[in-house]
C-alpha cells in the first residue's frame, strides 16, 4: 500500500501474466484492474483500463470508470460486437441511461 497526499492508494500488484488483459490484433495490450482510493471520510473504487504503447512506441492512455460506467461500457462493447460479427447495418437504437450512442 502506499500512501500519498493523504490518501491509501491500493491496486492488486499482480505481474503482467495474472492481469487480465488482451493484446489486440495491432499490438496493444488492454489491461482492466481495480483501482482503490481510501481517504479516511469516504473510500472509492474504479475499474480502470490501461491501453497500452502502440508497437510503434505510440503513447497508450487509461481511463478510471465507476462501475456502473464500467456495466455501460461492457454493454455497449457486446452490443457491438454483435453487430460486427452479424454484418449490421451500424444504426443503434439504445436509450438507456448513461449510454448513448455514438
Amino acid at each position: 500500500m502506499t500512501t500519498t497526499t493523504g490518501h491509501d492508494v491500493t491496486m492488486a500488484t499482480a505481474t503482467a501474466a495474472e492481469t487480465p488483459s488482451l493484446v489486440t490484433a495491432c499490438g496493444r495490450r488492454i489491461a482492466v484492474r481495480c483501482l482503490r482510493l481510501a481517504p479516511a471520510d469516504r473510500p472509492i473504487s474504479r475499474v480502470t483500463l490501461d491501453v497500452g504503447r502502440e508497437q510503434g512506441g505510440g503513447p497508450g492512455t487509461w481511463a478510471a470508470l465507476t462501475a456502473d460506467e464500467a456495466r455501460d461500457l461492457a454493454r455497449l462493447l457486446l452490443l457491438h460486437a454483435g453487430l460486427a460479427e452479424g454484418g449490421g447495418n451500424g444504426s443503434i437504437g439504445m436509450s438507456q441511461q448513461g449510454v448513448s450512442p455514438s
